[in-house]
């Protein structure tokens, strides 16, 4: 490490003679600001959409592959940024994909047209995870145990805030200048990330451990990753109980507008409680780090977002699209998914030590391609009511519950630490 990444990680002696490493203030922050590139890049524009819609002659259907093009582009190169970075180190595939979401960027805003803004969208997609997936890898090539929760933690809850306030940014944004100035915005923001990442994270991946640049023993890795058993359990349920939530935030813009009848001011309203639990779901991570064992943990995390689903079908039954209520039942889902999954992302990673990048790309992979196909296909045909829609949430929260249930009969002895990784050294 040389620079300010230097002094922003501290050690100290731990017993048997081993080091212990404490993330500081400003590495925190910078990690933070790379994981929020991603719901910047979904959630700004939002405010946006109506007068895109107007300027560009489609309806709100259309509008909705602003956010599916953009997530199933992030979805299909996730798999390929995480083997990029065992192979080339962390830094390098960070800041190129930061360079490549600048360019994209400026592309989107100065499209004529909805299709061509398509064409850059899936070109953000494309390079946003580059920054987004490698900063949970490189936060576990940093910390150990309880301090990797707690420091994966403490950057969801910084990233958590991102979705709140994002759409706020984004209607601020429009009170300077047209629908473009957004992007504009997003495109400066991954460019000063860009430099700032140069200059504070160190490369946590060092040459003697980087696996070869072919294609063949990164789709091998992969492969080994995607295949373990108790990776696909934990996995899937994270990312089924967080669909739940996610189905709010892809279907925003009708949910606010259509279905709460708001304007395009009003994502707040919305956002800020949701996120709020996000927010608090991850300190209640943070704080239970080294102290509650962390399948007890996760398991009482998504008690809470299942109970938290039913009472969301009960409220919206009894009180129709009116606030506060329609969005009571979205937050306390959120405390349970923000509890879980700084815990089950350590939890992910630990599996696959020797080929950590790869285990980033499959786990991250997972939420986004079934988001994705939540917000394009299944998002239009549950937002005709509130009633609707909070049940395709509790559907979806349950069948995460069920696998994660399934996991704790099928593995219930699984280590709590980090296992030796079998991959064995490609050639």
């Amino acid at each position: 490490m040389t620079g300010a990444a230097r002094t922003d990680v501290t050690r100290e002696s731990a017993p048997g003679g081993h080091s212990r490493r404490h993330a500081g203030l400003l590495l925190t922050l910078v990690l933070a600001g790379m994981a929020m590139l991603g719901p910047f890049s979904i959630d700004t524009p939002f405010p946006a959409f109506a007068q895109m819609r107007g300027e560009f002659g489609v309806g709100v259907d259309e509008m909705q592959l602003v956010v599916s093009a953009y997530m199933l582009a992030f979805a299909v190169m996730t798999p390929f940024h995480g083997p990029l970075s065992d192979a080339v180190g962390r830094k390098p595939v960070v800041i190129g994909a930061l360079a490549a979401y600048t360019l994209a960027s400026i592309g989107c805003a100065l499209s004529p047209s909805l299709p061509v803004l398509l064409v850059f969208r899936v070109l953000q997609g494309i390079s946003a995870g580059g920054s987004t997936i490698i900063g949970r890898t490189i936060i576990r090539d940093l910390f150990d145990g309880a301090e990797a929760q707690r420091v994966m933690s403490r950057v969801m809850m910084i990233f958590g805030l991102a979705p709140a306030v994002a759409p706020i940014i984004g209607g601020l944004l429009l009170g300077l200048g047209p629908w473009p100035t957004i992007f504009w915005f997003v495109g400066a923001f991954a460019l000063v990330l860009a430099v700032v990442v140069l200059l504070v994270v160190p490369e946590t991946h060092p040459r003697e451990r980087r696996r070869p640049l072919r294609l063949g023993p990164m789709l091998r890795d992969l492969a080994h990753v995607a295949r373990d058993g108790r990776f696909e359990r934990m996995g899937w349920a994270i990312t089924l109980v967080f669909a739940g939530q996610f189905i709010y935030i892809g279907g925003a813009a009708i949910f606010v507008v259509d279905l709460l009848g708001k304007g395009e001011g009003d994502f707040w309203q919305f956002f800020v409680p949701m996120i709020s639990g996000v927010v608090v779901g991850s300190w209640v991570s943070g704080r239970a780090a080294g102290r509650v064992d962390p399948r007890r943990l996760i398991t009482w995390a998504f008690a809470v977002s299942a109970v938290a689903a039913v009472v969301n079908v009960a409220l919206a039954a009894i009180f129709g699209p009116s606030l506060p209520w329609a969005v009571v039942g979205p937050s306390l889902i959120a405390i349970g998914t923000g509890t879980a999954f700084p815990t089950i992302q350590v939890a992910l990673l630990d599996l696959f030590p020797a080929v950590r990048g790869a285990a980033a790309s499959v786990a991250g992979v997972m939420p986004l391609a079934t988001n994705a196909l939540v917000a394009a296909a299944l998002t239009p045909l549950v937002t005709g009511s509130v009633t609707t829609l909070a049940v395709a949430s509790l559907v979806l929260v349950l069948l995460g519950v069920l696998m994660w249930v399934w996991h704790l009969v099928v593995d219930p002895a699984h280590g709590r630490a980090e296992q030796p990784d079998p991959t064995p050294v490609a050639t």
